[in-house]
């Protein structure tokens, strides 16, 4: 076992789950599209995170390292990404019944959004960097991480897809749900200027 297994746990949960962007967009996922259509979503976090988690204990740490600017790249790569899908929720109509068949995000896109999310990335970046380290304990420890986080993930993304659902309960009409998803876009777009300040 981990000997900081409760300071990872601490750590991941605060990081899953706060206000974030995949929480955001699960948030509005479950209003709109209830639970089923979210489902790409729930599977792409909580399958895209730890993947990324992986590839960053396996290597992709030293690359950051080396050349930060790849790392610079993909934030801003992942803030144009938010950036359109905050214009696609705000400007989603509720009562069009293709929009009603359809999820703003598909899997693919979730899971591959994880390695272009800033909070995904800075989050793998410290849990790599202050727990787990090279040596004998290697394979151990990240094997232990990476199944946390995929527990960790799947709860709180479903836990905020159930919250957006619940929410629904209180709309009334189509300008309450334009609203919402007009607040929703809002709080994406916030979301962003946490990583630049």
């Amino acid at each position: 076992m981990h000997p900081e297994i409760l300071s990872i746990t601490l750590f991941g949960i605060v990081a899953a789950y706060s206000p974030g962007p995949n929480n955001f967009v699960a948030f509005y996922s479950g209003f709109n599209f209830g639970i089923t259509r979210t489902l790409p979503h729930i599977i792409g976090v909580t399958l895209g995170f730890p993947f990324l988690l992986l590839c960053v204990a396996l290597g992709l740490i030293n690359v950051f390292k080396l050349y930060p600017l790849i790392q610079e790249i993909l934030k801003y790569l992942g803030t144009l990404f938010l950036i359109y899908l905050a214009y696609k929720i705000s400007f989603s109509n509720s009562q069009n019944q293709e929009n009603k068949n359809k999820n703003p995000v598909k899997f693919i896109e979730t899971f591959i959004f994880q390695f272009l999310n800033p909070k995904a990335v800075i989050a793998s970046i410290i849990i790599v960097s202050t727990y787990i380290k090279v040596g004998e304990n290697f394979v151990s420890y990240t094997t232990q991480i990476i199944i946390l986080a995929l527990l960790v993930s799947v709860t709180s993304i479903t836990l905020w897809t159930f919250l957006g659902k619940f929410f629904r309960k209180f709309a009334t009409n189509q300008k309450f749900i334009n609203y919402f998803n007009y607040v929703m876009s809002l709080l994406l777009l916030l979301s962003i200027l946490t990583f630049y300040l």
